[in-house]
């Protein structure tokens, strides 16, 4: 597998691959990294570092319509974006706290997000909404101090399982399973959608996957 490195953002190391992360025995590498922050009173402050992992087999998969391609293109590129949210490959994402927030904040804050995704791509009715409220309560009665991560599982069928950790190690089982699969791809776009939390682990995902793509092309053509 091309590009297996490990990235280091601010303080936070995200390993090249994490093996068998909760509801999945699949494992999976790391396809970027970068911080999430927003402009306070005039100044850029970063909330927390966000990690996303594919499973392997995204390879043969983005190959087809994006080799060849180079990172700057994939950056700017929505559909590129898209393929790797709705592909038939599991994915697994971290986000790691830099500053304290409780479970209701955060939660809220993606939600909110994951709701505008779902009603502009047309996939809002009962069974979302459900699934929002699933969401929200899990987070309620959590706080997450810095260096604490929270953890999503996407499965191919569309389950979101959600895991929670201390630091940045990965739990063994969730903290609850989802069954929707626009939600669970609401999560993921949020972060590196159209409108996504993290441009740099967008940049990030874009550099590694056009480096990928090229190495594999250039093996397949030894």
């Amino acid at each position: 597998m091309a590009c297996v490195t490990k990235l280091q953002v601010e303080n936070n190391v995200f390993p090249s691959k994490v093996v068998k992360p909760p509801s999945s025995n699949n494992t999976f590498f790391l396809g970027g990294a970068g911080h999430r922050g927003l402009e306070v009173e005039g100044k850029f402050v970063k909330f927390s570092v966000i990690g996303v992992y594919l499973e392997e087999n995204v390879v043969p998969f983005l190959a087809v319509k994006w080799k060849g391609r180079s990172s700057e293109e994939l950056t700017y590129s929505l559909e590129f974006f898209r393929d790797i949210v709705t592909g038939p490959f599991e994915k697994f994402m971290r986000v790691t706290l830099l500053l304290p927030l409780t479970g209701k904040q955060f939660s809220e804050k993606v939600a909110g997000n994951c709701v505008a995704i779902m009603k502009a791509m047309g996939n809002y009715s009962d069974a979302e909404r459900q699934a929002i409220e699933k969401f929200l309560n899990v987070f309620q009665s959590e706080t997450f101090s810095p260096g604490a991560s929270i953890l999503f599982t996407q499965s191919v069928v569309g389950s979101l399982t959600i895991s929670f950790s201390d630091d940045d190690s990965v739990p063994g089982t969730g903290n609850v399973v989802i069954e929707n699969k626009p939600l669970s791809e609401a999560v993921l776009e949020s972060m590196i959608g159209k409108n996504g939390v993290s441009p740099a682990a967008k940049r990030s995902l874009a550099k590694r996957v056009s480096e990928m793509l090229e190495k594999s092309n250039a093996e397949e053509s030894t």
